[in-house]
């Protein structure tokens, strides 16, 4: 039993991803090196239906019971906030302008990518047709077919998008509301364990590394907890 014990001790925390990518090999052993650095041994996967998982990155608290502890922050280290970006040229003032017009989002169960900012339009009533909306892969992707006039609107997140704003004459047309179910939920494997992966997760930054974050959405800059931000 006590060996069993020890052994259990030793056991790495299991970590599941859900990715908006595709996930590399060189991302995942990064993570995990910062991870054990600081502390946290970890097992990641990217497999949500892995059991007895410890600790959850989920892009929607849909379906979940259990406790965020980690929110997704973005570049200004705030809540992520979707947005719909136009060029100020093109003097669109709200998303009722974007009727029949092309426009950009991105892949993937982020709802910062597509959901919310199409949800704005239906709020206008604006259903774009289908061979209105070039999904893209990523959100620099989205606002690239923008700048290349390839599309007349695309989505973003507000801190993400803001760095363009100015150099590339963007504006942000609709912003919604903060999106506070991006983050890292607890498991039915938790254990105080897991403490130290939830230490070494608050302390990780894009900045830091950017090939270890590829498998989190493009926006994502760290982490913070959830009684913190």
């Amino acid at each position: 039993m006590a060996g069993a014990a020890t052994a259990g001790e030793l056991s790495p925390i299991l970590l599941t991803i859900d990715s908006v990518t595709r996930v590399t090999d060189v991302a995942r052993y990064r993570l995990g090196q910062h991870l054990a650095e600081q502390g946290c041994q970890a097992d990641i996967r990217f497999d949500s239906e892995v059991p007895m998982v410890a600790l959850m990155f989920r892009l929607s608290a849909q379906g979940s019971q259990e406790t965020m502890v980690l929110s997704a922050k973005n570049r200004d280290g705030e809540w992520p906030r979707p947005a719909w970006i136009t060029r100020r040229t093109a003097g669109v003032h709200s998303v009722s302008e974007l009727e029949a017009r092309d426009l950009a989002t991105v892949s993937g169960g982020d709802p910062l990518a597509s959901a919310l900012p199409l949800a704005a339009l239906e709020a206008a009533g604006i259903h774009p047709e289908p061979e209105r909306i070039y999904e893209s892969g990523d959100f620099s992707s989205a606002l690239g077919l923008l700048l290349h006039n390839n599309t007349h609107a695309a989505v973003s997140e507000a801190g993400f998008a803001g760095q363009f704003l100015e150099r590339q004459d963007l504006v942000i047309t609709w912003l919604g509301a903060p999106v506070k179910t991006v983050g890292w939920y607890r498991g039915v494997g938790w254990s105080e364990r897991a403490l130290a992966c939830e230490k070494a997760l608050g302390h990780l930054s894009r900045t830091d590394d950017k090939q270890a974050f590829v498998i989190f959405p493009e926006w994502v800059h760290g982490f913070a907890r959830t009684d913190a931000q």
